[in-house]
């Protein structure tokens, strides 16, 4: 049985996707509905069971699983880069996930879990995923933060010999519908072409950059779940690895790249960036993806262009937009 957190999700969705595409259906979903409309995500895949994530954590705290576990694959966290409530992040994304850790490990169950870029902060300090450089990172946002404090407690006990962290760069694809402000620029861009023909864009506040050129790694989430399944199927992958193309491309790119998938003129407007925003915008992100190929990844990345007209062509521009069947 493989226990799938966050798995009415966006990433963790996709996953069970790429599982059922695999032939494998012996799927527990852990996750929080809510109110939402993730939901969904679940309606074109097969998996055995829902549990909600505090039973979940019940029955790891008591030891009561009523089923043999091969493998968690932890994607279960709150994902805003804008959420306010540090206490809450600190439980729910560390405290929650070291738990779980320690339950997996103790009975030699594969565990593999979501860190996050947002670690990097600015990015100054640039975005090696040497284990020796972890301890150097400073979070410019409390999401960041409660990931990177996991990431040092698993090296601070030395196991990231015995699990894999995946630090997600900037992913996007179907099964995203759900995370409103925090749903990716192309699917954004997708809605406001078909409204308005036009995207809006920041203005730089950068010489360095000119506007609409402020860069991102941007990564697609068929590729990153074809990442993930390879680390499932090869155990002895351990680490804290990064996850994106290697490859840093310019907003300016990605929105004329959704403007083509749509056969439509680009049509850029840029307006200036909220004030708070200023002072912890990313101008530049791009994965150092040495250690995952060093360690046997054979996983291909599509280019920017390609994955975008997927994105757009078969899911967005479809009636029923969602990964399965």
């Amino acid at each position: 049985m493989i226990i799938v957190t966050g798995g009415a999700g966006f990433i963790g969705s996709a996953f069970v996707w790429k599982l059922n595409q695999e032939g494998i259906n012996n799927i527990i979903i852990v996750d929080r509905l809510g109110t939402s409309d993730k939901w969904k995500n679940l309606v074109n895949l097969h998996f055995v069971n829902y549990v909600h994530k505090d039973d979940f954590l019940e029955m790891i705290d008591t030891d009561t699983l009523p089923f043999e576990i091969d493998a968690i694959i932890h994607m279960g966290a709150c994902s805003s880069t804008t959420e306010r409530d540090a206490d809450y992040l600190w439980h729910n994304n560390y405290v929650y996930t070291k738990l779980l850790a320690q339950w997996a490990l103790k009975r030699n169950i594969r565990f593999i879990y979501a860190s996050s870029a947002a670690t990097y902060g600015d990015g100054k300090i640039g975005f090696s995923d040497d284990h020796k450089k972890i301890n150097e990172l400073k979070p410019i946002n409390m999401y960041g933060y409660s990931k990177q404090v996991f990431d040092i407690w698993a090296l601070s006990h030395k196991l990231e010999k015995k699990m894999a962290g995946i630090k997600f760069f900037n992913v996007f694809g179907p099964n995203e519908y759900h995370k409103g402000d925090m749903s990716s620029v192309i699917f954004k861009a997708f809605y406001q072409i078909k409204e308005t023909g036009k995207v809006k864009l920041f203005k730089s506040y950068k010489k360095d950059y000119e506007d609409g050129g402020q860069m991102r790694d941007f990564v697609y989430v068929k590729d990153c779940v074809n990442a993930m399944w390879w680390l499932l199927k090869n155990p002895k992958a351990n680490g804290i690895f990064n996850l994106g193309t290697g490859k840093a491309r310019t907003w300016n790119d990605l929105i004329k790249a959704v403007f083509t998938a749509m056969k439509k003129k680009t049509n850029i407007e840029y307006i200036a960036m909220p004030e708070a925003l200023r002072n912890q915008y990313q101008y530049f992100t791009q994965a150092e993806m040495k250690k995952l190929k060093d360690a046997g990844s054979p996983v291909k990345f599509a280019s920017l262009e390609d994955s975008v007209r997927d994105y757009v062509v078969n899911y967005l521009q479809k009636t029923d937009p969602h990964l399965g069947k």
